[in-house]
């Protein structure tokens, strides 16, 4: 029987979202990493699971940085597992690439960082571009992707949310520009650091 999976942001949504769902698609049984029964299974992030990583090109050690490798603009963006997220994230890659998970609904936080959280789990585990370090895959996976938008934890307002679900496709201006933003700050960050600890070096202090 085909199943759905429904990753929230943290645990506590995620018994929210079960507690609300029992009501109506019958009880749910407690394993580690999720709960499920016959139609869904519920699992949550922590927070920031994955990270941009600096591609090992770039990793200038500190007595090295100057003006002459700047700027840092890496040909594209590879992900890392946040090292202390490593099992859940592990367990989530486990569950999205379930046989019978036939397609997935992300109910992380309403918002552009609850998005990326979202995305960057889902691209880690084989959608889109092959993540270098993530597991190898013969091909990308292509499950039904819905959003679950909730302003409200209330029972009664997460099942309406389930009654009116988005599509992937009216997420991707807002996955876009979360994406953006945390690609930008990656970058202003590693150069600044390294423009700074350059000008410090050269002349001395500030």
């Amino acid at each position: 029987m085909s199943k759905t999976l429904i990753i929230a942001e943290k645990p506590s949504v995620a018994q929210d979202i079960v507690r609300a769902l029992t009501t109506v698609a019958g009880k749910f049984d407690k394993h580690e990493d999720h709960f499920e029964n016959e139609r869904y299974v519920v699992s949550s992030a922590v927070g920031h699971l994955v990270e941009i990583k600096a591609p090992d090109e770039y990793d200038v050690k500190r007595g090295k940085w100057s003006f002459a490798h700047l700027p840092v603009v890496p040909p594209h963006f590879d992900l890392a597992p946040i090292d202390k997220a490593k099992s859940r994230l592990n367990a989530l890659v486990k569950l999205v690439k379930r046989k019978d998970v036939t397609d997935l609904i992300n109910a992380c936080d309403a918002g552009r960082e609850g998005e990326l959280i979202f995305r960057l789990i889902v691209q880690y585990a084989g959608y889109g571009p092959q993540v270098a370090g993530a597991p190898v895959l013969k091909a990308p996976l292509a499950k039904p992707i819905r959003r679950l938008w909730l302003q409200s934890m209330t029972p009664q307002a997460i099942r309406d949310g389930f009654d009116h679900l988005r599509s992937d496709k009216q997420m991707l201006g807002l996955a876009d520009a979360a994406r953006s933003r945390s690609e930008a700050d990656w970058l202003v960050g590693i150069n600044g650091t390294r423009a700074m600890t350059a000008f410090n070096s050269r002349d001395g202090g500030f």
